[in-house]
């Protein structure tokens, strides 16, 4: 991850294999993670059954709050990539269910990866 990215909060990819083998008490029999996106502690988790977003809270992150989000449950979605002058890409997710949309930043690099996963997941 740029630190420019860090400094500004957004998303950038990050290795599979070292999140999968972080979260491997957490993941499903079967279940492998696809590809994941760190922002400065916290994940984005695209997995083979469901997006998982972690939060790691207080000072020293031992406290873990983690989101799944099955890809069934996504109605819709949308990525909207950096523009020239812009730093950042965004996410917007919608989950049956909820009224409004789960939002993340991106970093700039990182939306075509991003909607590349969930459409893999969701359509593939």
């Amino acid at each position: 991850m740029g630190l420019f990215d860090a400094l500004l909060g957004n998303a950038s990819e990050t290795d599979a294999q070292a999140v999968a083998e972080e979260l491997a008490p957490v993941l499903g029999a079967g279940e492998s993670v696809v590809s994941a996106y760190k922002l400065v502690r916290d994940l984005i988790v695209f997995t083979s059954g469901r997006m998982i977003l972690i939060d790691k809270q207080g000072l020293t992150g031992r406290k873990v709050n983690y989101h799944s989000i099955p890809y069934k449950s996504i109605t819709q979605f949308v990525v909207e990539t950096a523009g020239h002058f812009d730093t950042d890409s965004e996410l917007k997710i919608w989950v049956s269910g909820q009224d409004a949309p789960v939002e993340i930043e991106l970093g700039k690099n990182a939306a075509q990866g991003v909607q590349n996963a969930l459409s893999n997941q969701m359509f593939g």
